[in-house]
């Protein structure tokens, strides 16, 4: 018969891979659906699922008629971490939304091609806020988040312009009408802030966030 030696664990281990299984807390809910923010948030090696079949209907900015851009922000993210706390309850959630604006003007996604184009000329030789606010809630309820903003400027814009950038990138989901990853470049000419915020996930931010679980 052969004798343990002192200090070795006597389980097999499938039997210890199955307690560490059951030992481990379940992984991180993203309340999102966009393809950009599930990518940005694998690049942080952080293991998460995406919680799925949740409904929570968005304030739009043409329903808006009281938030400031900032208050407005944060209430779509913070409805979505809440609608998605409540359809999983006891699991760590993560929920974000982001807009432009320009003053107190909020540009959302565009309706059509027509209004893309008007988005785009509106912005067009000004500075715009691209502001992302982020919402982590924890099992036991406790919410903590904050909004990134990012100063982005563009070029002066003629139609032109603005027909090859529409004619070259799908803007129908992009809030202010435009995707800083796609031909970005051909619309900003600077960036004061976080890049990633722009293309709506604050990487920066997520990560601080997620440290302090």
């Amino acid at each position: 018969m052969t004798l343990p030696v002192a200090g070795e664990s006597t389980e097999r281990p499938e039997e210890t891979a199955r307690e560490m299984d059951r030992q481990s807390p379940p992984p991180l809910l993203l309340a999102s659906g966009s393809p950009r923010r599930r990518e940005l948030l694998a690049a942080l090696a952080v293991p998460f699922e995406v919680a799925a079949g949740v409904a929570f209907e968005e304030l739009t900015e043409r329903e808006n008629q009281a938030f400031s851009p900032s208050e407005f922000v944060w209430r779509n993210s913070l409805g979505k971490g809440l609608a998605a706390a409540r359809r999983f309850p006891g699991r760590t959630l993560l929920a974000a939304d982001t807009i432009v604006s320009l003053g107190a003007r909020i540009f959302g996604k565009p309706r059509d091609r027509a209004e893309a184009a008007a988005t785009l000329a509106a912005l067009g030789g000004r500075t715009h806020l691209v502001q992302t606010a982020v919402v982590l809630i924890s099992p036991s309820g406790q919410i903590e988040g904050g909004i990134e903003r990012t100063r982005v400027t563009f070029r002066p814009l003629t139609p032109a312009a603005i027909g090859r950038y529409l004619a070259a990138v799908d803007v129908s989901d992009k809030a202010g009408s435009y995707a800083i990853q796609q031909h970005g470049d051909w619309l900003a000419a600077k960036i004061e802030g976080s890049f990633s915020n722009v293309i709506g996930f604050p990487l920066e931010r997520v990560a601080a966030l997620l440290a302090r679980r």
